[in-house]
């Protein structure tokens, strides 16, 4: 699992750990029941805090994404293929959300924008 941290970025450590973990799972990259690296050794190899890297895997956890098991560690939850979609569904959501926002900044009307998704995504079908 290859993880990058950004001291630039004005994200927390802990919430970039998560996301791209999120990513890697949501994309499936990680399929259920793959063992994660355990905290201490996430932590060792990013050069961060146990601390950071226990945030992160709570914060996975409680999203229902991975379990964490006393004594065996952390692993990829058996989480149906309906949830994954739905958490797929509500980060594109926000994307969307993103862009509409976007658009509105420009001035552009609704014709316009759908009007480029169509070409882009009729574009990435060829």
């Amino acid at each position: 699992m290859n993880i990058l941290i950004s001291s630039t970025s004005g994200e927390p450590i802990y919430a970039q750990i998560a996301g791209q973990v999120r990513q890697l799972i949501l994309q499936g990259e990680l399929v259920s029941g793959t063992p994660l690296p355990s905290i201490r050794q996430l932590a060792k190899e990013l050069q961060i805090s146990v601390i950071t890297t226990k945030r992160a895997y709570e914060e996975l956890e409680r999203e229902g994404l991975i379990n964490s098991i006393v004594g065996k560690g952390s692993f990829v939850s058996g989480a149906d293929q309906e949830f994954i979609r739905e958490q797929r569904l509500r980060i594109m959501e926000g994307k969307l959300k993103e862009i509409i926002d976007e658009s509105r900044l420009l001035g552009m009307e609704y014709t316009e924008l759908t009007e480029m998704l169509k070409l882009l995504y009729e574009e990435e079908k060829e």
